[in-house]
């Protein structure tokens, strides 16, 4: 994994995980015709998408699996608030998984990427999986979108300055994990290389128009003031000046007050089932 602190990232980790709740709803929906008895949300953070499991598997046993106890602690919080079962697990991935024990279904979201052998990594899942099991692996979509291409201040077209900002250091990071591995990443190629059949993907939409509710504007808060810092060196001055000016409690054109931020995305599910 990335050096990365997710435990000082909860908030956001939560926040984030609430915002772009829809998308779990729609993949949840494609695996309702399921009755499994063990579920494992591996590399669950703060725990949003492992409730909503629990919430849809009332009968099964459903483990939240993270190497963060601190996030798996806000886990336990949110599913007694919540009032659903669920179990936590400390495991780093992917060296733990193989403490895990199997499952009949094994959601897994926006973690497979932090690792170097991405296919290693899908391999190490597939193998937890009981015979007829399932994983669902969450990785790629589309770009998020929330500001209006001219904010009123600034060089229009700020968000696709960042995109592409993001993807630089996106594939910065990748090219430094331990073990790294290019990949051509069809993703419902290499669930089949895992040994998966059936392998399919979907795309689900979150779609949350402005203006954003309050959750969601304290999370896009966060994001904004990590691209400050993690894009420094790869933005202009004057768009590092924007964000700034974005980030201004007291300017009527930042974050905390404009009306017009929205959230549209679309995040990518990759389905694969062990054979039975």
């Amino acid at each position: 994994m990335t050096d990365l602190d997710w435990a000082a990232m909860a908030d956001v980790l939560e926040l984030e995980a609430e915002a772009h709740q829809p998308y779990v709803q729609q993949a949840l929906a494609e695996l309702a015709h399921l009755e499994p008895q063990r579920v494992l949300d591996v590399g669950s953070g703060p725990g949003v998408a492992a409730c909503q499991l629990a919430a849809t598997f009332p009968k099964a046993e459903v483990t939240a699996v993270d190497g963060s106890p601190e996030l798996l602690a806000r886990a336990e919080q949110r599913a007694e608030r919540l009032g659903v079962e669920l179990r936590t697990r400390v495991a780093e991935f992917p060296d733990g998984l193989g403490e895990l024990g199997t499952a009949d279904l094994i959601w897994t979201a926006q973690t497979v990427h932090h690792v170097g052998d991405q296919q290693d990594a899908l391999n190490r899942l597939a193998r937890l999986l009981a015979p007829g099991g399932v994983l669902a692996v969450v990785e790629g979509g589309l770009p998020t979108r929330w500001l209006p291409h001219d904010l009123g201040f600034g060089r229009p077209g700020l968000q696709s300055r960042l995109d592409a900002a993001m993807s630089e250091r996106f594939n910065q990071m990748r090219s430094e994990l331990p073990g790294s591995v290019a990949t051509v990443e069809t993703w419902a190629d290499m669930l089949r290389t895992a040994g998966l059949d059936g392998t399919r993907s979907r795309t689900f939409l979150v779609d949350r128009p402005a203006p954003l509710a309050d959750g969601a504007r304290r999370w896009l808060c966060g994001t904004v003031e990590r691209y400050r810092h993690g894009l420094h060196d790869h933005l202009a001055a004057e768009d590092l000046a924007a964000l700034d000016r974005l980030l201004d409690p007291a300017d009527p054109m930042g974050i905390d007050q404009r009306p017009d931020l929205f959230l549209l995305t679309a995040k990518t599910v990759h389905f694969g089932q062990k054979p039975a």
